[in-house]
């Protein structure tokens, strides 16, 4: 039996979502969204873990919600299920300590666009598409991309964008800082490997504090989010880590004719 999603580990302290539903573009039916939710809070367990890629098999990112597999989901209680099987899930994608890249190959669609900004950075192949087009079918976004989107590039063009359904290609998402990294031609995936291995290669304590900090910024009035940053600091000068680079530049310093 195929399985809809896998979490592999494809580099020590680097986890890989992979959604495996490339038929239908990688689209989420329940047992999908399930599994997609169980991951996260997986990862969330994982104290080892320090850096993590989402992406879609088949060379495509991710849809939103499987229509024929949710064609029978017809009622107001199935729409209040759906918005809070996935707001959940990626309140707590965005939650989790260390950063998520969302390797955008091919087309990103409504709620898998809406997936790519809760992660924490986004790559995007030079060929891949993303597109807001919940409107199209007489919808909205409904699992926190409205406000992720208007976060990101400003209330007239999130209107813009939600309104019409346009679909970006890379240049255009890049430029309005969607995304954060460009790759070549289907070259997301090995690409955003590559990011978070860079990434995992820091120091946890570190890359997890400077995560903590924005995300207060974002999330807390401007005093509380100041106090957290400054409360995150001095833990970090004192760690032997910090201590014992210091030694070695100095060291390096001392040798230099």
């Amino acid at each position: 039996m195929t399985h809809p999603l896998t979490l592999t580990y494809p580099s020590p302290g680097v986890a890989q979502i992979t959604v495996s539903r490339p038929r239908v573009r990688n689209a989420l039916d329940w047992e999908t969204m399930e599994a997609f939710a169980d991951a996260v809070r997986t990862l969330a367990r994982d104290e080892g873990m320090r850096a993590a890629v989402l992406c879609g098999a088949g060379g495509t990112f991710l849809s939103g919600g499987d229509l024929r597999a949710l064609h029978d989901a017809v009622t107001a209680a199935d729409g209040a299920r759906l918005v809070r099987v996935m707001s959940d899930a990626l309140d707590e994608l965005s939650a989790l300590p260390f950063p998520v890249i969302a390797a955008i190959d091919g087309a990103a669609r409504g709620g898998g666009a809406e997936i790519a900004l809760a992660c924490d950075l986004r790559v995007m192949a030079q060929d891949a598409t993303l597109g807001f087009v919940q409107v199209n079918l007489g919808l909205m976004p409904g699992w926190g991309g409205a406000g992720r989107l208007l976060r990101a590039v400003g209330y007239g063009r999130a209107l813009l964008w939600l309104t019409t359904g346009e679909i970006l290609d890379a240049g255009t998402a890049y430029r309005h800082g969607l995304v954060e990294r460009l790759a070549p031609a289907a070259g997301a995936l090995p690409a955003a490997l590559e990011l978070a291995r860079q990434i995992a290669a820091r120091h946890p304590p570190a890359v997890r504090a400077i995560k903590r900090t924005l995300r207060g910024y974002l999330e807390l009035p401007p005093a509380e989010a100041a106090a957290a940053e400054r409360a995150a600091f001095p833990p970090l000068w004192v760690d032997e880590f910090h201590l014992q680079a210091v030694e070695r530049f100095l060291n390096r310093k001392r040798e230099r004719p």
